[in-house]
């Protein structure tokens, strides 16, 4: 037994939860979609929020020293990565850091370069700002994607791209990606002239003995052209407070991404935000090492499961909670493949398709939930896709 629970399941029906709202009229459904986590808060979190609504007036307020030294103390402590207050810019949430970059970085029409499949509003946010959206694919090798970098080099050359999106850890695969790979990254950037966003929001969920490594820590070069966006939402289920960061090095492109900012009146976030941020970074270690540790426990029954009872083949990540399940050898494909998952066995995941035209035979489980529930929804899923 650890320090923290995370046997109980809170009931979330009771909080109008996006993830579980289709349960609502049916109960029976199993929700592994959504990523955010059925676990209880961390105890920090919940009594600071507790004592914000006893103690404060609910107006504006300021982002405190002590906010700022939390996240500089945390990339330090966690990734080696040595920032300085006036790097950090607070924004309400990573994706919409990503509109602002698109905007303060790329005309209409310019090229925007992502690795697909990847988290949805990647693209949907390129092709709302009405820029060129280039997918470069990812191949799945040695159990995990894998970047083509010749290919990838085509894709920059071939359409002038000016901003590349990346995913690190990746969302839907769980991949770390190494050194050497991030180095290859930066240098094509560096080479071609490419504006980098990197979407670190997992970076705290490395798992199996993996490590992360934040972009400009592999190469110092990089934070001439880089911006990287993280949170402690994802690390400590805190999403809905709202608040996240951009670290960008380069004076210039700082103050292009704050004017842009400002043009959209994303400058602040709610108070809420920045007490959970500030406390998860000063209290959560522990809570989050008990964490992926069972985040590790459910992620290996659930491959050895349906390794072992069906045909699914498992990406087993090698950080997030996010498992990308390959249904490919039933030849049953989305949206076919979600509505049989919902409708016989009862378990609602991602569909692969939203991810990129690489997952239509894939769906996305979160495996952040307590381990009954991991139980539970290996048996339902196992029960119609048989290895007959």
């Amino acid at each position: 037994m650890g320090q923290y629970d995370f046997t109980t399941r809170p009931n979330r029906l009771k909080q109008f939860t996006y993830k579980w709202q289709s349960s609502e009229d049916n109960p029976d459904l199993l929700q592994l979609w959504v990523a955010d986590m059925d676990f209880l808060p961390v105890p920090e979190i919940k009594d600071a929020i507790v004592a914000y609504g006893q103690e404060h007036i609910f107006g504006y307020n300021y982002f405190k020293d002590s906010l700022y030294q939390a996240v500089i103390d945390w990339e330090k402590s966690e990734h080696g990565y040595e920032v300085k207050k006036e790097d950090i810019s607070f924004i309400d949430g990573v994706v919409p850091a990503i509109s602002v970059a698109i905007q303060a970085f790329t005309q209409k029409g310019d090229a925007v370069l992502i690795n697909s499949p990847v988290y949805y509003p990647f693209a949907r946010t390129v092709r709302l700002n009405d820029r060129k959206l280039v997918e470069n694919s990812l191949s799945i090798q040695n159990g995990h994607f894998e970047i083509d970098f010749e290919q990838l080099e085509k894709d920059i050359v071939d359409n002038h791209v000016k901003l590349y999106i990346f995913c690190s850890p990746h969302n839907p695969g769980g991949r770390v990606w190494s050194e050497a790979e991030l180095k290859k990254i930066g240098e094509l950037c560096q080479k071609h002239g490419v504006i980098l966003v990197s979407d670190e929001i997992h970076q705290d969920l490395a798992l199996f003995g993996n490590k992360h490594h934040s972009f400009n820590t592999v190469d110092h070069r990089f934070i001439d052209f880089a911006i990287i966006l993280s949170s402690a939402t994802k690390t400590f289920n805190i999403a809905g407070t709202k608040n996240s960061f951009a670290i960008i090095q380069n004076p210039k492109l700082r103050k292009k991404f704050q004017r842009v900012q400002l043009a959209n009146n994303q400058h602040e976030v709610p108070t809420i935000g920045m007490i959970t941020t500030e406390v998860a970074f000063t209290h959560g270690k522990a809570w989050l090492e008990e964490l992926k540790k069972v985040i590790e426990k459910n992620i290996n029954y659930l491959s050895d499961y349906l390794e072992e009872n069906t045909k699914i083949r498992v990406m087993k990540p090698e950080g997030t909670y996010l498992v990308w399940l390959d249904f490919s050898a039933y030849g049953i494909e989305q949206p076919q493949l979600d509505e049989k998952l919902q409708k016989e066995a009862k378990v609602v995941l991602n569909d692969g398709a939203h991810f990129g035209n690489e997952g239509k035979y894939f769906a996305r489980l979160n495996a952040a939930t307590p381990f009954e529930t991991i139980v539970e929804a290996s048996r339902r899923i196992a029960s119609v896709f048989s290895k007959k």
